[in-house]
């Protein structure tokens, strides 16, 4: 079957009693952000052995568009981090020579960035034919879904890719098995998509953080929340871990990989973005990541203040000094506010990814098992974790 989105199947971390740090937004999502819209398809069918190009299928598409529908083509200052390099988003060099963000970001599985980067030129074509007459060179992100899915049978094609960013939405994000997140694990459980979002004052005015995540990283033993170390304390059964990985077609412990998007409307530039994506990885460490060389763990942060017209065609008239631009740029002594905003918040979207998960069986009968959420509480609210809690 294919869908649009998907209902979380569990409670939030926050809302099952977790005590995360900060205040988030109304909807503690991405979309939090004002401008910024979300939208998926999911890939789910089939069952039983392997058929390359029939399935099983458990698999998808994230789209996520920084100024909405309206504001396709409209740049963002944007910056990118890769903590390591064994994955892909594209459009990063351009990204590097601009430092901005000006097309939709989809997330997906390895080995459908092709497929996506299609899909979006394709989409442009349709919603924005004017902007698509000039270069396109679309973020397009993914991780591993391979042992759940039938990565190598080409499901996920350009019109799928057009589907979700045509569903993309503001309000509500869907969590867990959804989207690209579909086929994804994470520390020996259920992954998938999580969000998550903080508020912070500057002054009289009040700032947003949001962050979203396509979770698929994390060896059983490092998995910790809120500080307490529960995957070396739960005896739940890991059938995706073992000495002889390789010969059981399985990923090796601690592989896969991490996409984290983070957005905010605080006026940043594009070096204030890019230190933004480098404090991901100390929120994805609070869940106890080491980054496995088999994990690709790549970040990018945009800022939607600074709204302007794009300018991606060639000039063909004379120079003005009304090309000129002003902007409003957050003061680099007070960027900890950021930092100390988005870390907890990369966190929480990880625990978001993990808790509203079920269990999945996909190809070849490869299950991926729910996070034990009653055992995992019961460890956390331990009295001997929460007194080694600081205040």
């Amino acid at each position: 079957m294919t869908v649009a989105h998907s209902d979380s199947t569990g409670r939030r971390a926050r809302e099952l009693g977790l005590e995360l740090p900060g205040t988030p937004g109304p909807h503690n999502a991405i979309t939090d952000v004002p401008g910024v819209e979300v939208g998926y398809r999911t890939l789910i069918h089939g069952e039983g052995p392997l058929v390359v190009g029939q399935g099983p299928v458990r698999t998808g598409v994230t789209a996520i568009l920084p100024r909405g529908r309206a504001g396709v083509g409209r740049p963002c200052a944007a910056g990118w981090y890769s903590l390591n390099g064994n994955g892909e988003m594209t459009g990063t060099t351009w990204i590097d020579e601009v430092g901005e963000l000006w097309s939709p970001i989809t997330i997906s599985n390895t080995h459908a960035i092709g497929a996506c980067h299609t899909g979006v030129i394709e989409w442009i074509n349709a919603v924005r034919p004017a902007l698509a007459r000039q270069w396109l060179l679309p973020v397009c992100a993914e991780t591993w879904d391979g042992y759940l899915n039938d990565i190598n049978g080409g499901h996920v094609i350009p019109e799928v890719v057009r589907a979700a960013l045509d569903s993309a939405r503001p309000g509500p994000v869907a969590e867990g098995s959804v989207g690209g997140g579909t086929g994804m694990n994470c520390y020996g459980f259920k992954g998938g998509s999580g969000t998550a979002s903080r508020r912070i004052s500057f002054g009289a005015k009040v700032f947003t953080i949001g962050v979203f995540v396509q979770a698929n990283f994390g060896a059983r033993a490092e998995l910790t929340v809120t500080g307490c170390p529960v995957g070396r304390i739960l005896d739940t059964p890991n059938p995706m871990e073992s000495d002889d990985w390789l010969e059981r077609d399985i990923a090796a412990p601690g592989a896969g990989s991490v996409i984290v998007i983070v957005a905010t409307d605080a006026p940043l530039d594009a070096a204030q973005c890019k230190a933004i994506a480098r404090r991901v990885p100390l929120g994805l460490a609070r869940t106890g990541t080491t980054g496995s060389m088999f994990s690709g763990d790549i970040f990018l942060a945009f800022s939607t203040a600074n709204d302007r017209p794009g300018a991606t065609s060639f000039p063909a008239r004379a120079i003005s000094e009304a090309e000129l631009e002003t902007r409003i740029v957050m003061p680099w002594n007070r960027m900890d506010l950021l930092y100390a905003a988005v870390v907890p918040a990369v966190e929480e979207a990880v625990l978001n990814a993990l808790f509203v998960n079920a269990e999945m069986t996909g190809r070849d009968g490869h299950r991926s098992p729910a996070l034990p959420r009653e055992a995992v509480l019961a460890l956390v609210n331990s009295p001997g974790h929460r007194d080694r809690r600081p205040d």
